[in-house]
């Protein structure tokens, strides 16, 4: 009997998980009103949920965000304003180590299946990461080995791995606003 491929029954696709990861203080965690979504429970029970075992989430597990980032959230990525109903408290944020611990709290067959996930897609994301920094490092390998003919070879692939400068990009994630 043919196996099914896992990716194609999985709860929450990947591409959903991976919009939601996002770069909070130099480190990819998602909010506890994404991870709520995911796991189809109010924000309020997961944070609850975590208080009543605080003491498995250390710093580097989970943080709550400062005034002036959630206000940045709140423009960037549409959270609730408290002046409209929505949140009375600031958001929190659970690292990957935070995300495996919330399996541990959280005990629904959904919880486990989308945790299961949102792992896959962590590891997935530092696969990538992981591939493009090899393949830079190998191109500059052969760059130092071979002579000056290929010189023109190994510009143009560094300019094909370089994103167009012509189409500036919005940043994926969380990036905190300048401070003057």
């Amino acid at each position: 009997m043919a196996q099914k491929n896992p990716a194609s029954n999985q709860l929450v696709p990947a591409e959903v998980i991976e919009r939601r990861i996002l770069l909070v203080r130099g480190r990819k965690a998602m909010l506890d009103s994404h991870l709520a979504d995911l796991y189809e429970v109010p924000t309020f029970r997961l944070n609850e949920a975590v208080k009543r075992n605080r003491r498995r989430f250390p710093e580097d597990f989970m943080f709550q965000l400062t005034g002036e980032e959630a206000e940045f959230l709140t423009s960037q990525i549409a959270i609730s304003k408290p002046s409209r109903g929505g949140r009375r408290t600031l958001p929190y944020v659970f690292t990957e180590q935070g995300v495996a611990m919330l399996a541990t709290v959280l005990n629904s067959e959904r919880a486990i299946a989308v945790n299961i996930a949102i792992m896959r897609t962590f590891v997935r994301l530092r696969q990538i990461l992981a591939t493009h920094k090899q393949l830079a490092e190998r191109l500059a390998a052969l760059e130092k080995k071979y002579d000056q003919h290929f010189k023109v070879v190994f510009d143009i692939l560094k300019q094909l791995m370089e994103p167009p400068p012509d189409s500036p990009k919005r940043p994926l994630g969380f990036v905190p606003p300048r401070r003057n």
